[in-house]
């Protein structure tokens, strides 16, 4: 198994125009710690949210890079 992110804008569309990490884990927690790293980056490229994915599963979608 394997976990990556998907990267989307405000309304959940997926981004496929541009070059953004195409990063694959071993575990969900390397996904997580990785995107604690990366968020501000990934935001700053115009990533507004994202989804972590295992595989083709959804484990949670929608997670916004913006704070509260």
């Amino acid at each position: 198994m394997t976990w990556r992110w998907r990267y989307e804008d405000a309304k959940g569309g997926e981004l496929t125009d541009r070059p953004l990490p195409r990063e694959i884990f071993p575990s969900q927690a390397d996904a997580e710690s990785w995107l604690g790293e990366t968020w501000r980056d990934l935001l700053e490229t115009g990533v507004e949210q994202v989804t972590l994915m295992e595989d083709e599963r959804v484990e949670y979608a929608g997670m916004s890079l913006r704070q509260a």
